[in-house]
C-alpha cells in the first residue's frame, strides 16, 4: 500500500474544494485533492458565479483569464409572476467592475481551477479516485478508547490499487452525500422541503424573451436558465412527484411545462424520453459541528443549500476561502488547530443559517403552485412591482454579494508561483475578516 503525506487532503473536485486547494497551493503548501470521477461532467449542476466570486478571482489575478472563456454575462435577472413580467435582481447597482453574474457550465468553472492549480508546485489532484475512510491517530495510550482521536488522512482505491494518504488536515468537500462526513461520525439537521426540481434542457424558442429566471403563477413554476442557444429549465415539483408524474406520461408532462411557461410552448416537444429529465431532490440541511481534530467538512458537505437564488456554489467558494484565510498560517508552521476550525464554522455558519431561513420561507410560497393555488394576492405583485427599484437593489446584494462576503487575505494568496510572497502583510477583509 502506497502511503504519502502532505499538509492537506481534500475529498471532493467541486468548486470547494478545487478553490481551497488551489488557494493552499498557491500559499506554498502541499494539497492533494481526490475526485471520485474520472471528469468533472454532470448534468445540471450549478452554473452560476456571481459578481462576489468574480471579485475573488479578481484578487487572484485570475478574473479576465476566466471571462474570456465563453461564458453569458446577465446584469439584471427577470421573473414573470401571474402573467406580469418584472425585473427582481439588479446587479448593475453593485460596485464595478463586479456588477453582473456570469452563467457557465459548472465542469468549466472546474476545469479552469484545476488548470490554473496544476502550475503551482504543491498541487495534486487526484481523478477516478474514491476515498474509502478516515485514518486516525490517539495522542497516547491513555486516551479514551471510544475517542477516535485525531484524524491525520484518508483512504482511497484509485486504478493503482487502494492508498494512503496522511495530512496536517484533512477536509470533506463531497457534496451533500458526503462520505466523510458519515465516517467522521457527523450527522446534519435536515429542514422539511415541500418541493423538488426535475431538470431537463430545452432549444430557446425562435424569438426567446429577455434572460428570464423563471415563471411562476398557479399553473406552476418552470426556471429558464440562458445557456446561450439553450435553457438549463426546471420544473418545480410537490416533494416526491417525480414518480406520480411517470406514470401520467411525457404528453402531460410537457403540457404541465407548456401551461406554466407558455414561451416554450413550441419546444417542449423535444422531450422525447424521460432520461432527458433528471430529479433533483432538494435537501436543505446543516451539521451543528462541522470539524473534528485534524478534520473540517465546507460546502455541501457542511450545509446543503438549495438551488434557490443559485448560491449554492458561491457559498461553498466563500467557505474555502475562509478556510484558506484562516488555516493556511497554521499549516505553515505543521498544525491546524481544532480552535481555528471552530471559528471557521462560526463565521460561515451565520450566513448559512440566514440564507437557508430565507430559501425555506421561499420553498412554502413557491410550494402554493405545485398545488394550483395562486402563489401571491394581485395586491402583492403590485406592490412588488411599485417597490421593485428598492428590492433590486436589496437582492442584487443579497444575491450577487452574499450576506458575508469573504476576501482573500495576502498570506493565501502569493505570487502565483506556489511560494507566499515574504513582503506581504495580513490584511483584514472589508467584511471583517
Amino acid at each position: 500500500m502506497i502511503e504519502r503525506e502532505r499538509d492537506c487532503v481534500i475529498a471532493g473536485g467541486g468548486p470547494a474544494g478545487m478553490m481551497l486547494g488551489y488557494l493552499l497551493a498557491r500559499a506554498g503548501l502541499t494539497v492533494t485533492v481526490l475526485e471520485k470521477h474520472s471528469d468533472f461532467l454532470r448534468d445540471f449542476r450549478g452554473d452560476t458565479i456571481h459578481p462576489s466570486t468574480l471579485t475573488l478571482l479578481g484578487e487572484l489575478g485570475l478574473r479576465e483569464k476566466f471571462l474570456d472563456l465563453p461564458v453569458t454575462r446577465l446584469s439584471t435577472l427577470d421573473a414573470v409572476i401571474q402573467g406580469q413580467r418584472m425585473t427582481l435582481v439588479d446587479f448593475g447597482v453593485l460596485r464595478g467592475p463586479d456588477d453582473f453574474l456570469v452563467l457557465a457550465p459548472q465542469w468549466e468553472f472546474l476545469n479552469f481551477l484545476a488548470q490554473e492549480a496544476q502550475t503551482l508546485p504543491g498541487f495534486d489532484l487526484r481523478m477516478d479516485t474514491e476515498v474509502t475512510g478516515l485514518l486516525h491517530e490517539r495522542p497516547g495510550p491513555e486516551e479514551d478508547p471510544a475517542d477516535d482521536g485525531v484524524v491525520v488522512g484518508v483512504r482511497m482505491r484509485s486504478a493503482s490499487g487502494e492508498e494512503q494518504i496522511r495530512a496536517r488536515l484533512t477536509v470533506a468537500a463531497d457534496g451533500r452525500a458526503s462520505a466523510l462526513r458519515e465516517a467522521a461520525g457527523l450527522i446534519p439537521r435536515e429542514s422539511g422541503v415541500p418541493i423538488d426540481v426535475l431538470w431537463f434542457s430545452l432549444p430557446q424558442p425562435v424569438d426567446p424573451p429577455p434572460a428570464t429566471l423563471g415563471y411562476l403563477s398557479a399553473a406552476g413554476m418552470v426556471l429558464t436558465i440562458d445557456r446561450g442557444a439553450t435553457y438549463q429549465s426546471g420544473l418545480i415539483v410537490k416533494k416526491g412527484e417525480f414518480e406520480e408524474l411517470k406514470r401520467a406520461g411525457l404528453p402531460a408532462f410537457r403540457a404541465r411545462v407548456a401551461q406554466a411557461a407558455p414561451i416554450l410552448s413550441g419546444v417542449v416537444d423535444t422531450l422525447t424520453d424521460w432520461k432527458q429529465i433528471k430529479l433533483l431532490s432538494v435537501q436543505l440541511n446543516r451539521l451543528p459541528c462541522w470539524h473534528r481534530p485534524g478534520f473540517i467538512t465546507i460546502g455541501d458537505a457542511a450545509h446543503a443549500m438549495s438551488p434557490m437564488f443559485g448560491v449554492g456554489v458561491n457559498f461553498a467558494i466563500q467557505d474555502a476561502v475562509a478556510l484558506a484565510n484562516a488555516i493556511t498560517p497554521a499549516l505553515q508552521r505543521g498544525v491546524a488547530p481544532s480552535e481555528t476550525l471552530a471559528r471557521v464554522q462560526a463565521r460561515r455558519a451565520r450566513p448559512v443559517r440566514l440564507m437557508q431561513g430565507i430559501q425555506g420561507r421561499g420553498h412554502r410560497l413557491i410550494a402554493r403552485s405545485t398545488q394550483g393555488q395562486q402563489v401571491l394576492p394581485a395586491s402583492a405583485v403590485t406592490l412588488i412591482r411599485l417597490a421593485s427599484p428598492a428590492l433590486r437593489r436589496l437582492t442584487a446584494r443579497i444575491i450577487g454579494v452574499g450576506l458575508l462576503a469573504e476576501h482573500v487575505h495576502t498570506e493565501a494568496a502569493s505570487r502565483g508561483d506556489g511560494r507566499a510572497d515574504p513582503k506581504t502583510r495580513p490584511e483584514t477583509s472589508p467584511s471583517g475578516g
